[in-house]
């Protein structure tokens, strides 16, 4: 990182709240900025307050906080408003604290959450448990920034006497409340609302987030790797812009190192949309609605911007965090960190036998995934059996899916799920959300072992195996993240991308739409360690169709 007491940065200066560019200059001392003056110069850049993810999981980039900081300031983020409920929910408020240490070693601007939802519901098996007493301590910790989202929307709905408790601890911190409402509207989003819950991230349609907006609601419209609803939702912003906000929120590492914020920046303006209203949503919006300290290009404010080639392509030239310049041309200063690995995994290889489901159903239900997509479909489907135990039907794409329970000795649920496509092989993670037990689909019951028992021997990554080849990145921290640097990482995955396609997937990220397969709180059907789930009815479902 590059370091000045005093410097000044010349180029065009975006008001972002008085509508107005200019050629300019911005005095920085001692990493704020003392003056920003008009002036005569040919620089032709452009400067803006940097890009903040307003909702994102540091840990599904599948790397450390320092280490996703190096990829990200690359693209103009200078800041995240992060819920580290994905390692919380492995290893507790230890996880969350991991998250925060790590963090402050770096740069770039994280704000943690306190997540809200540890385990996410009593449906599934998680290593560790965050209740009200747990949330009390954290709120009252200034670096808590927020209630992270309240993913059990029913206990909200019901209100049960621990979740109320929860929000009130944020409410009596006076910190915001995070949501997470995928699809509930009408009077049930009212009294959602009504609980004090001011985002939510899980819009999937126009009509949703539009209620939702009007209600008083704060949309964030999420583009990741798996979930992606700009499209549906782009056009609710020339209107609400001043309530709307840009987020990845699970973004796996190859994508990660082609864009971020700055991408969705660039999808607006080339629909038409007016750039100020753009920004807004993408800088402003965020530093705001969580009182971040982030600076947004005014006198006296901690000196974080972004110098871009231009307000259409948002091809970031340099990044500053606190006066230092942290990238430039792609290039990240920002230095490795050593850290401590933290892991909770305890169980033991499994056997072939373990995935067999004897049955004698004509039908089974079936989760039908939806590329793009974290919800699913509950379908149907005739059943096909040998020897008494229900298969994979790699004819008509119907396979199966286990979870395993990695903290303790169970054994495993067993579904089928319809939609990836493999024709040879199995993949396997042990980042499920959001309890992050095994998860695995494939053609055959031994080629299910043969992944799972990858990714028990190596006590956590993402594999890929068939009959030839079997391929695993490494997670060994939570079993969810890598000690490796970034760059590593994402190559690494995107071999092992590919390798699932090859394998017959045609979904555009097979690994993130399996981590989402047991994420019981978005609707309709999920396998958790615990047996087949209903998240529309929100109890366990059979299988077998009677």
């Amino acid at each position: 990182m590059r370091s000045f007491a005093f410097m000044i940065v010349q180029g065009n200066i975006v008001d972002i709240k008085n509508r107005e560019i200019f050629k300019g200059e911005i005095e920085i001392q001692n990493g704020k900025i003392k003056t920003i003056r008009r002036s005569d110069h040919r620089i032709e850049h452009y400067i803006i307050p940097g890009f903040v993810d307003a909702h994102i999981h540091i840990e599904s980039s599948m790397l450390v906080p320092s280490e996703f900081a190096k990829i990200t300031v690359t693209h103009g983020t200078v800041a995240t408003v992060s819920d580290p409920h994905e390692i919380a929910n492995v290893l507790g408020v230890k996880g969350v604290e991991f998250m925060i240490e790590n963090g402050k070693k770096v740069p770039l601007k994280f704000n943690f959450g306190a997540p809200s939802c540890v385990p996410a519901t009593s449906f599934e098996s998680a290593g560790a448990v965050i209740d009200s007493a747990d949330i009390k301590e954290m709120m009252a910790n200034p670096e808590i920034k927020y209630l992270a989202e309240m993913m059990n929307y029913p206990g909200v709905l019901f209100e049960d006497a621990e979740v109320m408790q929860k929000i009130a601890w944020a409410k009596h911190y006076k910190k915001p409340v995070d949501g997470h409402a995928p699809g509930v509207q009408g009077e049930d989003i009212s009294k959602y609302i009504a609980a004090g819950i001011s985002t939510d991230h899980e819009c999937f349609t126009y009509e949703e987030g539009l209620e939702k907006l009007q209600k008083g609601m704060k949309v964030i419209i999420r583009e990741g790797s798996a979930a992606k609803n700009f499209e549906a939702l782009i056009d609710l912003l020339p209107e609400y812009y001043k309530h709307i906000m840009f987020c990845s929120d699970d973004k796996h590492p190859d994508d990660l190192l082609l864009g971020h914020i700055n991408e969705l920046c660039a999808r607006a303006v080339a629909k038409g949309m007016d750039v100020f209203k753009i920004l807004q949503a993408a800088c402003i919006n965020p530093v705001e609605h969580y009182n971040l300290d982030v600076g947004l290009l005014r006198e006296g404010d901690d000196a974080d911007f972004v110098v871009l080639n231009n307000l259409k392509d948002f091809q970031v030239l340099q990044t500053y965090i606190d006066g230092q310049l942290i990238a430039e041309d792609g290039k990240s200063f920002v230095k490795h960190v050593d850290f401590e690995v933290l892991n909770n995994f305890n169980t033991q290889k499994k056997k072939v036998s373990d995935f067999e489901f004897h049955s004698a159903s004509d039908h089974i239900r079936v989760i039908e995934a939806l590329d793009g997509e974290l919800v699913t479909n509950e379908i149907e489907s005739e059943s096909l059996i040998q020897d008494g135990n229900l298969i994979s039907n790699i004819a008509n794409d119907v396979l199966k899916m286990t979870v395993v329970n990695r903290y303790k000795e169970v054994e495993p649920s067993i579904a089928f799920i319809k939609n990836f496509g493999l024709k040879e092989g199995a993949i396997a993670s042990s980042v499920g959300h959001d309890s992050h037990n095994i998860i695995a689909v494939g053609v055959s019951d031994e080629m299910i072992c043969k992944a799972v028992n990858l990714v028990i021997e190596n006590k956590g990554g993402i594999c890929a195996v068939n009959e030839n080849e079997a391929e695993i990145v490494s997670l060994p921290v939570a079993g969810i993240m890598s000690d490796q640097p970034a760059e590593v990482i994402g190559h690494a995955y995107a071999k092992l991308d590919e390798m699932a396609k090859q394998m017959g997937s045609s979904l555009r990220a097979p690994y993130m739409t399996l981590s989402f397969m047991a994420l019981l709180v978005i609707p309709s059907l999920k396998l958790s360690d615990k047996g087949l789930f209903n998240g529309s009815t929100f109890q366990f479902t059979s299988l077998e169709v009677k």
